[in-house]
This record gives structure tokens, sequence and C-alpha cells, in this order.
């Protein structure tokens, strides 16, 4: 087994109206620096979400959604250093698409830390 390593992550909320502050947890996105790690897990409640805003446009939301997981390994950051990626999709928002704090924690398994808490935060 190998040693616990320090981890960062932050939770992916859409707030389809944001004057409202109401909002669905969709995504986490981990990151640890020592295993150069950048992962992110999104998937959209399409029910949850008309829930909270009938009118929302759910194509806007899922492009805005695609983004945060492409931008862990493709488009225009993909040259940029692990952290400074982590750093961009963690930098707050007022948009439909948020993320929540950076939270910390030791992990010797960045996926299990994925998938736990997907399954904390998300799935619930």
């Amino acid at each position: 087994m190998s040693p616990a390593e320090v981890f960062e992550y932050a939770v992916v909320r859409v707030v389809p109206r944001v004057e409202r502050g109401e909002a669905i947890n969709v995504g986490v996105i981990v990151y640890c620096k020592a295993r150069k790690y950048l992962c992110a897990r999104i998937e959209l409640d399409e029910r949850r979400l008309l829930a909270l805003d009938p009118r929302v446009d759910v194509g806007a939301v899922r492009n805005a959604l695609a983004a945060f997981g492409k931008a862990c390994r493709e488009g225009p950051l993909a040259e940029r250093p692990l952290g400074e990626r982590f750093r961009w999709l963690t930098a707050p928002r007022s948009t439909m698409v948020q993320p929540g704090p950076v939270h910390t924690g030791l992990t010797d398994d960045p996926d299990g830390e994925l998938d736990r808490l997907f399954g904390e935060q998300v799935q619930v």
C-alpha cells in the first residue's frame, strides 16, 4: 500500500436561478499533486434540476458541465500544470454552474476518493 498523500476536492453545483440560491450537487473534482491526478466526475439529474426550475435550459447546463470534465484533460488549459487547472476549475463563479469550496484530505487512492465523494455528495 502506498503512503497517503494530500488531495483537494470541490463539489460542482448547478444553481439554475442564482438569485434564489437553490442548488443541486452534480459532480466532484479531485486533485492530488503528488499523484499527478486531476479528474472530474459529473452526472446531471435532470428531474431534480427541473424541479428547481422547470424553465432551465438543460442543454446549456449540460454544455457548461462538459467543460469541467474536458478542462481536466484537454482544451486550452491542457498545457497548464494540473494545480493551475484545478484552481481555474474551482475559482468562484456567479453562473449556473458553480464549484463549491475546496476541501482537503489524505488518500492513497485518488480514483477511490472520487468515487466515494461522488457517492456521498451527488448520488444521495
